[in-house]
């Protein structure tokens, strides 16, 4: 009979920020700090670089997971320690805040090259640093607690731990939106705007682990067919309002070039008499509260990734102007962390400068993005070479529900085994249900993305819009 543990080993297994677990053919981190929502400190960073470069290449770990203790997997960075130091004057201290960034920057670029199955559990709130610890996996389970936000924006930050990589490959605009409002996705939405590749009951996870701790061969295809084994059941209508005129608008507004051209957009659609004007009025709010130093450069960065940037190329950039932030480029980081998650303040922050047009265009390239920035010349030098990437690099949107690309190929009869013929839109329908059998919601994304992106011809085959 196991020995009872004693309150003494209990409270410092409490203590523990990140415990880690073998079961069979899985290994699993477990985020502690469940009263910090699991805020992701610099500890945290420091003992799981290590064990997931172990498990990486242990012969009996076939499995990854990453699960969080409490309401959250992660709702993001301990960014009131960097602040602490970014805001002291001195510069080694100020050094300690960037190389926060680089140690945790270098965790996401080895969570994104595990060569095993990795599966993020997010049942519960994942924000900013939670984000960099989850999108980078082919598999990102969530639940109906999944609460999914880049909130940087609103602390006078910007999207950073891969988001640069990662929001350009959602749908349309939708990345951009993400990145500038900072606005929460719930639930299902979360699943059905690609932020997630599965969506799973919660009560379903205990049951979802213990399969998988049994798999064998636990291979990528396998895995994905264990967890839709256990995924919701279909439905026939999508939950996120980010649909039909609302979507084609949200496209048109975040697909301009700078911020003010999407404010412009935003003031044009006010004068509407629909459901469209109010979303406006609303998003221009929301931008209203956030630096408009943040803005641009989240904007920047957003856009330098729809470029095609690769994951290491983009988290350099993210690093370059993180170093900015801490060196202060820019002193709305510093503003906003106190402002917000300190003073807890209703309104807006004392941002400066205050408004957009002070904020040139020229400033954030020499700020923080040019290599020759002042505020960027104690960059740390990131270590990525210390893992094999992956060649070519994982599509973390393959197990996804279908992108509106795939689905614009195969109208254009350009995917591999679509066919070079016709469609209708039924046709398209059942090649995606085919191609994913079971999972929830395919039919309802397809008919969706079809009803605003394609169009029926007299024939009654389909014309892609582009």
């Amino acid at each position: 009979m196991a020995a009872a543990m004693t309150p003494s080993k209990f409270d410092a297994l409490q203590e523990v920020p990140v415990l880690f677990e073998e079961h069979q053919f899985t290994r699993t981190y477990v985020m502690n700090r469940p009263k910090a929502l699991n805020a992701l400190n610099e500890e945290m960073i420091d003992l799981m670089r290590p064990k997931l470069d172990l498990w990486n290449y242990t012969p009996g770990c076939k499995i990854i997971i990453g699960t969080g203790k409490g309401r959250a997997f992660c709702a993001g960075g301990d960014v009131r320690a960097v602040v602490k130091h970014a805001s002291e004057g001195d510069a080694s201290t100020r050094a300690k805040a960037a190389e926060y960034f680089r140690k945790e920057f270098e965790l996401d670029y080895l969570l994104a090259n595990l060569r095993k199955p990795y599966v993020a559990v997010l049942d519960g709130i994942t924000m900013g640093g939670g984000l960099g610890l989850s999108v980078h996996a082919p598999f990102r389970v969530a639940t109906e607690n999944a609460q999914f936000a880049m909130p940087e924006t609103k602390i006078g930050y910007a999207p950073d731990v891969g988001a640069t990589y990662f929001l350009p490959k959602l749908d349309g605009c939708i990345g951009a939106y993400l990145a500038l409002t900072g606005n929460t996705i719930k639930g299902r939405e979360v699943y059905e705007l690609g932020l997630a590749t599965h969506f799973v009951p919660s009560e379903r996870i205990p049951k979802l682990l213990e399969r998988l701790a049994q798999l064998n061969p636990p291979d990528f295809d396998a895995v994905n067919a264990a967890i839709e084994e256990y995924a919701a059941d279909d439905y026939s209508a999508l939950s996120t309002d980010l649909v039909g005129e609302k979507r084609r608008m949200l496209d048109k507004v975040f697909g301009q070039e700078t911020v003010e051209l999407i404010v412009e957009e935003l003031r044009g659609l006010r004068k509407r008499e629909d459901s469209i004007a109010a979303w406006a009025v609303t998003t221009l709010e929301e931008l209203e509260l956030r630096s408009p130093t943040a803005l641009k450069v989240a904007l920047e960065a957003y856009r330098a990734g729809k470029g095609g940037l690769t994951l290491r190329e983009a988290l350099l950039v993210e690093l370059r102007f993180a170093t900015a932030f801490c060196n202060g480029a820019s002193p709305d980081f510093i503003t906003g962390v106190k402002a917000v998650l300190e003073d807890k303040i209703k309104g807006r922050p004392t941002w400066e400068p205050s408004t957009l047009k002070e904020v040139t265009a020229d400033d954030i390239w020499t700020r923080f993005f040019s290599p020759t920035s002042p505020f960027t010349k104690t960059m740390p030098k990131m270590d990525l070479d210390f893992v094999e990437p992956l060649n070519p690099p994982r599509d973390v949107m393959h197990f996804a529900l279908p992108s509106e690309k795939e689905i614009g190929r195969v109208i254009r009869g350009e995917e591999k085994d679509s066919g070079a013929f016709a469609v209708t839109a039924e046709d398209v329908v059942r090649w995606f249900a085919d191609k994913s059998p079971g999972k929830p919601g395919v039919a309802a994304k397809v008919r969706e993305v079809l009803e605003r992106k394609a169009r029926t011809k007299k024939d009654g085959y389909l014309q892609w819009i582009h």
